[in-house]
């Protein structure tokens, strides 16, 4: 998606409806049916500008939300976390499973070892920068949703209203330093559930480099790329102290995830779609009074960034897998894990 994306005149075939003062917007109009490419290149503007873009009833199934993200670019599949026996629920290896329903299709109950590992996910991050190449757009579906009022919103924090708003003399620290994230899936699920995962090491795995200040490209805007899974800063000349590097991530995290820039997004119906730009938003789950009683069945596909600093200083390296099953079985300090409800 090379270039500024962002369009000047008014849209044609959608109606933007702004979610926040700086960011996300409700899109009203969209055919997923038989979109057209005048369609489909306003959507590209709007996430562009907005970088958070709500759909509701969309009518999608497995197969038309994976044909409309490969529209968008290269597909990230599923294959290389398919481990310990794990199976999917459905056909599409491009389709992640971010819901909470086990092979049996019931829900997984909150002290499963699946529910430990998805705690991570509640913390601010962006999709796939613990890969070599990270991730540009996520569209998330709704396949079937809990009753109302029970939780389940998915908040997101803008990470390029936020450089902006830095104070000036941090700023040209981050502008001066060039900061370099060094990500690992592994730390943010440690952070996520830490009693679980008490003994992971998340510097026993090879961890991916991206620079922690960048420039979006479809908006030509600066931003943090900055993620739980963030696990310590290095500059070119190498990894900084540790306690100056858990400060400074601390300070930006705090800082980026302000009321201020978080937004809010509820799920309201079955096809309800939500996507986003990781290379400019940060999101979370929040959970809710629904987990362990109610099926939350949400299906994701992830599209390969193909921006200049999408490999960021990874090139030549695979992505990885993390296989729960056998962290789990080195994991002295977990706990009993209940039958699913």
């Amino acid at each position: 998606m090379p270039g500024v994306l962002i369009q000047d005149t008014p849209f044609k075939t959608i109606q933007v409806k702004e979610l926040h003062s700086s960011y996300g917007a409700e899109i009203i109009g969209a055919d997923f049916s038989s979109m057209s490419d005048e369609q489909f290149r306003e959507i590209r503007a709007a996430m562009a500008k907005y970088g958070v873009l709500a759909f509701r009833n969309t009518n999608m199934n497995d197969d038309e939300h994976v044909n409309f993200s490969a529209r968008i670019g290269e597909l990230d599949n599923v294959k290389r976390f398919l481990t310990g026996g794990r199976k999917l629920r459905y056909t599409h290896f491009e389709l992640f499973d971010a819901g909470n329903v086990d092979e049996e299709g019931n829900p997984i109950h909150p002290d499963a070892p699946r529910s430990h590992y998805n705690k991570g996910n509640a913390l601010f991050h962006v999709d796939s920068s613990f890969n070599p190449r990270r991730a540009s757009w996520s569209l998330l579906r709704a396949v079937k949703i809990p009753p109302p009022n029970l939780g389940g919103e998915t908040e997101f924090a803008d990470t390029r209203t936020a450089f902006d708003e830095l104070d000036e003399d941090l700023k040209k620290q981050l502008l001066e330093k060039d900061y370099i994230g060094a990500h690992t899936l592994l730390h943010s699920r440690k952070m996520g559930s830490p009693e679980f995962f008490a003994d992971l090491d998340p510097e026993s795995e090879p961890m991916t480099r991206h620079k922690l200040l960048q420039t979006h490209e479809p908006s030509g805007r600066k931003n943090l790329y900055i993620a739980a899974h963030c696990h310590h800063l290095e500059t070119a000349d190498g990894p900084i102290p540790r306690e100056e590097s858990d400060a400074l991530l601390k300070r930006l995290m705090d800082h980026v995830t302000q009321p201020k820039y978080v937004l809010s997004v509820d799920w309201y119906q079955n096809s309800d779609m939500v996507a986003w730009d990781n290379t400019c938003v940060m999101h979370r789950a929040t959970g809710g009074a629904f987990e362990g009683k109610y099926i939350r069945d949400m299906r994701r596909t992830t599209v390969h960034d193909d921006s200049p600093t999408a490999w960021g200083m990874n090139r030549g390296q695979e992505a990885r897998g993390f296989n729960l099953q056998n962290t789990m079985a080195s994991t002295s300090a977990a706990p009993a894990v209940k039958a699913s409800a």
